[in-house]
């Protein structure tokens, strides 16, 4: 967590900026522009105050597909989880842009599903996914903190090691 957000609060009643933006940037991260959706789906779809966010990837400096692989096999946990943030810095983009850059819309980060491309016999799921968790945690505070499901899959999109999605609770704002 950011070290100015108390526990239990969120980042809007703490006099800290109500940008996600600005919050990631204190965080020391950049996020791109969301990347567009690469077959006939949405990247968010709003129901009521649910937000539902489509699976992200993770992407390399550059904005391509990356790192390319599988965990337990030719990527090591420290790559598989640095994936997983970088996947969860696109889904903070689209959620972003989903919320017009306002944190104060965002009530409660509810769950992360954080799908893992590994080996048959990987079993650090678990210490990959916390990579994505961290930075909702950051970001939001604990609202950011949420449910979670890891699961090791045989591939991912563009052959990419790790996907994320989410499910959000917003305010009315």
């Amino acid at each position: 967590m950011i070290s100015h957000i108390s526990p239990g609060e969120h980042p809007s009643t703490q006099g800290l900026p109500i940008s996600i933006t600005a919050l990631a940037s204190a965080a020391g991260w950049h996020m791109s522009a969301a990347l567009a959706p690469a077959a006939r789906y949405r990247l968010s779809t709003q129901m009521g105050n649910l937000l539902i966010l489509s699976g992200q990837i993770a992407t390399d400096p550059n904005g391509m597909p990356g790192p390319l692989g599988k965990l337990g096999a030719e990527l090591s946990n420290a790559t598989g989880r640095s994936a997983a943030r970088s996947a969860a810095l696109n889904l903070l983009a689209v959620l972003r842009d989903a919320v017009n850059d306002d944190v104060r819309k965002v009530k409660q980060v509810l769950r992360l599903g954080v799908f893992i491309a590994a080996a048959a016999d990987f079993s650090a799921h678990s210490e990959v996914a916390d990579g994505a968790s961290e930075v909702f945690e950051q970001i939001f505070g604990e609202c950011g903190v949420h449910a979670r499901t890891s699961v090791g899959v045989a591939s991912l999109p563009a052959g990419v090691a790790v996907e994320v999605d989410a499910l959000v609770a917003l305010h009315d704002v």
